[in-house]
């Protein structure tokens, strides 16, 4: 007996009515980059996505909240006069992304699920996700401060923080801290697979992160490394995270996808400067067809095992109704 696969294949409705992936707004997270002071700057690397101010930021998200986005991730980008070698800004309960977050919530409550990057990259004169001596990112020193900075954003309102800085220890560091600080219920996203390479280019532009020497290959992984990543993902979920995330996306689909099959907790992926930047530069050129591509490209990272996928893009694909 022949078997025809293409008798499901026949109609649209028959298509949908087998898709065993789907896409939907809960699935996706919203990233923001926010500003001091007032208005937006548009990032040319990124195009369609500007720094905000913390008034800009509020009515971008109750504009996001209209489309049906409800999570956000949100980094924040100081005044250059506000980096420093021991990047006490990161850890302000004054600061950029405590601000943002006391204003949404203030505005939005539990409307809103608001996620935080926890990284010094930004905060420290260095462009290094930690402090230095010398030449060497310092561990231990880092961890000290990014749980700090945890604690700032857990009081702030953050329902997650996500720490991207990858240095050894700081999950526990940050549960602990937080828990001591009364804010148990503030959930962990760690970053637990995050390669080094060439695909952060146009976010380090956006958050004016870019390391002022070396480069960051002794804390971020070696993307010849399967085992490694796995093996530091269930050391994060044994430290207390929540939630991991896989970082870049397309590029990590098989570590999704075994990530998927070992830990038994949501699994997110990041889809990336890069990955979004080349699709817009490609349909600019003409090249591409915008929308089917970026449609792929969430669809692979579902069906991969991610439950949840940060993307530039998730305005757009509800702006447009794509999803």
């Amino acid at each position: 007996m022949l078997i025809r696969s293409r008798r499901l294949r026949t109609t649209n409705a028959i298509r949908d009515m087998v898709a065993e992936t789907v896409l939907l707004p809960q699935h996706l997270i919203q990233g923001h980059f926010v500003q001091p002071g007032s208005g937006s700057t548009e990032i040319s690397s990124l195009p369609g996505i500007s720094r905000n101010s913390v008034e800009a930021t509020v009515r971008q998200i109750e504009s996001d909240l209209k489309l049906g986005i409800r999570s956000h991730l949100f980094f924040g980008v100081p005044e250059p006069s506000d980096k420093s070698p021991d990047a006490h800004a990161a850890h302000d309960h004054d600061g950029i992304i405590p601000k943002v977050l006391r204003a949404l919530k203030k505005e939005f409550g539990s409307d809103v699920v608001l996620f935080t990057d926890v990284c010094l990259c930004a905060y420290t004169d260095t462009g290094h996700c930690g402090v230095n001596e010398g030449p060497v990112i310092v561990n231990d020193k880092s961890v000290e401060i990014l749980a700090r900075m945890a604690v700032a954003h857990a009081e702030a309102g953050a329902d997650f923080v996500a720490p991207s800085d990858m240095m050894d220890g700081r999950i526990r560091a940050m549960r602990e801290a937080m828990d001591q600080a009364g804010f148990a219920q503030t959930a962990i996203m760690s970053y637990a697979i995050k390669h080094a390479g060439a695909y952060y280019g146009p976010f380090r532009e956006a958050a004016d992160s870019s390391p002022k020497f070396g480069d960051r290959r002794s804390y971020q992984m070696d993307p010849r490394n399967a085992r490694e990543g796995l093996r530091d993902g269930l050391m994060d979920l044994d430290e207390g995270a929540d939630v991991l995330l896989v970082k870049p996306a397309m590029p990590n689909l098989d570590l999704i996808w075994r990530l998927r099959e070992k830990a038994l907790c949501p699994i997110a992926a990041y889809h990336v400067s890069s990955e979004y930047s080349s699709v817009k530069a490609g349909a600019r050129m003409g090249w591409l067809d915008e929308t089917a591509l970026f449609r792929e490209h969430l669809l692979a990272i579902r069906r991969a095992g991610a439950d949840w996928i940060v993307t530039y893009v998730a305005r757009e694909a509800l702006a447009k109704k794509w999803i």
